[in-house]
């Protein structure tokens, strides 16, 4: 019995860090897309020198690149979770974004 309970436990513990992570993932995600914004705005400045420019230019473009792999993964996540086999396949699924003709 006290297996079966440190089983549970131990699955609660690593869902718990996971979703710990999935948190961190986001705030990272957010923080790296705020200093992306902060680099293009130094970029824009007119009495930045050349070389301070391009330093932020290097790190603006590293910055894109892994911002770029993150939401490939975030679309290939969203992808499975819209074609998973729990939705029925006639059904399209409604995201209700944006209104639809017979809405407005």
């Amino acid at each position: 019995m006290a297996k079966i309970g440190s089983k549970a436990a131990a699955k609660t513990a690593v869902g718990k860090v996971a979703a710990g992570n999935k948190a961190a993932a986001m705030k990272n995600f957010e923080e790296r897309l705020e200093r992306l914004e902060i680099l293009g705005e130094q970029i824009r400045r007119t009495d930045i020198p050349l070389d301070e420019a391009l330093k932020a230019f290097e790190e603006g473009i590293r910055l894109a690149r892994t911002l770029e792999k993150d939401l490939e993964k975030i679309d290939s996540r969203i992808e499975v979770l819209m074609n998973s086999a729990e939705a029925p396949e006639q059904e399209s699924p409604e995201l209700e974004l944006f209104e639809t003709e017979s809405e407005r």
